[in-house]
């Protein structure tokens, strides 16, 4: 690649790569086709690479050009804030935000982060995901901006911020046979029925490997995907559920449930927003971060919470 370049024709190259499609680059970047054609005929002559090759009814990106779209998309997003002297400013700021996380989150958490962004950035648009752990596989093709999630260590090739950790306890209602007890053992425990919630990816799965290691194994007798539908159940029932002290805090503030501690030591769970790397500069996405941030510091129900029992 020689070492003068036309910003333009690197627009057009990320363009071009982003659409794998002649006609629809030429579109959206205002210019004929035919000019769109000439300028791909440019870049590979430039590149030394076909850029784009047929397959079937379809374009597709040379490994090559794949290797080169992001660097070139973090170049010219580079190249936009050098040359823009406009402050960002939430207020004029048009786009849609997609989150992803649990269904935990969305009940107790995006409340707070709506409300806020209605406020402060009245044309955003909030879309959310419930998060699945193959998110993490190829996270940009998901479309997804923000995503709060639990790892135990920070994702490969990702940018993240870690919110906090806490372990997971057993939550029940407040006259459970087990409730009356000062403790109780892993017999005991497994003895009863567990409820599990499936929705938003994995949050018990520490406990069963505990389990097992001491030669107990549960009973998964009802799995649900929300918590809400889940405290309906506790409150009526013997089941048992496994939860992060955090969640179980607030469900307890909140019903006439109980959680106790559990009766052998379990690894900490370790609480993440992640992203992609190409928003680390981008002044929209560092504003959302710090929005979302701020609430989480300030809900009573965030990781970072002082637990307490029901």
């Amino acid at each position: 690649m020689p070492s003068h370049l036309n910003l333009n024709l690197l627009r057009s190259l990320y363009v071009l790569l982003d659409e794998c499609h002649v006609s629809n680059a030429a579109k959206r970047l205002n210019i004929t086709q035919s000019g769109m054609s000439r300028q791909l005929s440019q870049l590979r002559d430039m590149c030394d690479d076909p850029i784009l090759v047929r397959s079937g009814n379809q374009l597709v990106a040379t490994e090559r050009a794949l290797l080169l779209k992001e660097k070139v998309h973090r170049l010219l997003e580079e190249c936009d804030e050098l040359l823009s002297d406009q402050p960002f400013e939430p207020a004029s700021w048009e786009q849609e935000l997609v989150l992803s996380s649990s269904d935990y989150f969305a009940q107790y958490i995006v409340p707070k982060i709506a409300s806020r962004f209605s406020v402060s950035a009245p044309k955003l648009n909030i879309s959310y995901r419930l998060w699945q752990p193959h998110f993490l596989e190829d996270f940009d093709s998901h479309g997804i901006h923000l995503a709060s999630t639990m790892l135990d260590k920070p994702p490969k090739d990702l940018s993240c911020i870690k919110l906090g950790q806490d372990h997971s306890v057993c939550v029940m209602r407040k006259d459970h046979p087990l409730s009356l007890k000062s403790s109780f053992d892993c017999k005991a425990m497994t003895s009863f029925p567990h409820l599990k919630v499936t929705g938003g990816g994995d949050k018990d799965s520490l406990v069963d490997k505990g389990l097992g290691q001491l030669g107990y194994k549960r009973r998964i007798a009802l799995m649900l995907p929300f918590f809400s539908a889940a405290v309906d159940v506790l409150q009526v029932s013997d089941y048992l559920m496994i939860a992060p002290q955090h969640i179980a805090q607030n469900l307890c503030s909140k019903s006439d449930l109980v959680f106790c501690p559990l009766p052998f030591v379990t690894d900490e769970h370790h609480y993440w927003l992640v992203w992609h790397p190409k928003y680390d500069r981008n002044r929209a996405h560092q504003w959302v971060r710090e929005q979302v941030k701020l609430v989480l510091e300030a809900s009573p129900y965030s990781v970072g919470a002082k637990p307490r029992q029901g």
